[in-house]
């Protein structure tokens, strides 16, 4: 087994509590999302078109998931009567996905729930501590998202 340095081992420590947290977090959003008729990824993607139409590439983009899996998740919410594909003025084959009124009623039930949730949550986390997470996490994405485009990446790893 590769000895890590302290950085490494660190980094890895968090990586994993990520993990954790996300799992978690997933588990959390499908319940709070279900009584609306959701899941957390339809939530995810109804949160993203809410600020205005927008193609499944984008959508993908914002939310760090393929565009398949948004074209998965979009086409059930199209079905379920959540969302409805437009024409998208900018390219002929990439309809935009746009909420509906249905949409955006389900959006707003579990925007309420999430809300309580949140703060009983967050009550229990000093806010200090809180930031700090947050800021932590935000750096380890931005070095992440750095060594994903970097082009000596591919040559160090295997």
């Amino acid at each position: 087994m590769a000895r890590l340095t302290a950085a490494a081992a660190a980094f890895s420590e968090l990586v994993i509590e990520v993990f954790r947290l996300n799992g978690l977090a997933l588990e959390a959003g499908d319940r709070l999302a279900k009584p609306a008729g959701l899941t957390s990824a339809r939530w995810q993607v109804l949160g993203v078109v809410d600020h205005g139409p927008a193609p499944v590439s984008n959508v993908a983009r914002v939310m760090g998931l393929s565009r398949q899996s948004v074209q998965q998740v979009a086409d059930v919410l199209q079905r379920d009567g959540f969302v409805e594909y437009a024409e998208n003025p900018h390219h002929r084959t990439a309809k935009l996905i746009a909420i509906t009124a249905a949409g955006r009623e389900a959006l707003r039930q579990v925007e309420a729930r999430q809300a309580a949730w949140a703060d009983r949550l967050g009550k229990q986390i000093d806010l200090p501590s809180l930031r700090a997470a947050v800021d932590a996490l935000r750096k380890a994405r931005e070095v992440l998202e750095q060594d994903a485009s970097s082009p000596a990446r591919r040559g160090r790893e295997g």
